[in-house]
């Protein structure tokens, strides 16, 4: 089942995440609020990633690249002498390339099986990628990513929570707003599992579950990355007063940051070898 996972997320990238549409953007751009009004908190968010990231070195991983969708992303490599990219999708690596060009190595591979030595590279990013793995291998990954750091230096690794506590408040607002508006009902999407056989192929996790499966075999830490999803900004973030609103949220993950690290949508999870 694993292998057969990996091969619909595969074909999903090749065959239309990483496909350019006609507005230039790339199709996976729609699980993003592009929006004026949440731009500045969004490239914010992005460069957060530094915070958990030692910004000088050799080499960089990627780990799970795409096609380092966002001009923020190439930020992280900016300071390393070559930024290798790996990803299961050859689509993602071709557009990779296209965007960094020599200052990348482009490798098609699994995440949860490197084809990198130990202590390879001087700092790592993954970008909203294990999630795309079954969770059983989740460990797998993460313990790839310390085995190839170098000692002394450190990962940046962003993904989604499952069902973590501000979604879980904010959803009956928003079924309630639905109802006011006169829309259908719409639960949150939830894309492929082992038992549904559509869409593409997201396992999150929960606090717990990391600080217990991963916490336990590396050191770790926490920190707010995105504490709003995508959802929660097109539903309550308005153009009037939605850039105020949002600089203030950036301001409350900053002064409590464990609060919206754990109870918020994104973390930025930080591995210290």
């Amino acid at each position: 089942m694993t292998n057969e996972t990996k091969q619909k997320v595969r074909e999903f990238y090749d065959e239309i995440g990483w496909q350019q549409e006609e507005d230039g953007l790339y199709q996976n751009a729609r699980y993003e609020d592009l929006r004026p009004v949440s731009r500045e908190y969004i490239h914010k968010t992005r460069l957060r990633v530094m915070n958990g990231l030692i910004s000088t070195g050799k080499l960089i991983l990627d780990a799970g690249s795409g096609p380092v969708q966002y001009e923020e992303y190439k930020v992280y490599s900016q300071g390393y002498e070559k930024r290798v990219c790996l990803d299961i999708s050859i689509q993602a690596l071709r557009e990779a390339r296209e965007r960094i060009g020599d200052h990348g190595l482009f490798v098609v591979g699994d995440l949860a099986n490197l084809p990198f030595k130990q202590e390879s590279f001087d700092g790592a990013v993954s970008m909203h990628a294990i999630h795309h793995l079954a969770l059983p291998e989740h460990p797998r990954a993460y313990a790839e990513i310390h085995r190839v750091l170098v000692t002394g230096r450190t990962a940046a690794i962003v993904n989604g929570w499952h069902d973590p506590f501000l979604s879980r408040i904010a959803e009956p607002l928003i079924g309630l707003m639905r109802k006011l508006s006169g829309r259908s009902t719409k639960k949150k999407k939830e894309w492929l599992n082992e038992e549904d056989a559509t869409g593409t192929f997201v396992r999150k996790m929960t606090p717990e579950w990391l600080k217990r499966e991963i916490g336990s075999q590396m050191k770790i830490e926490i920190k707010p990355w995105r504490s709003v999803s995508t959802r929660i900004l097109r539903w309550f973030v308005r153009p009037f007063g939605g850039r105020a609103f949002l600089k203030f949220v950036f301001w409350l993950e900053g002064v409590f940051p464990k609060f919206f690290a754990e109870n918020g949508q994104y973390p930025l999870i930080v591995i210290k070898k």
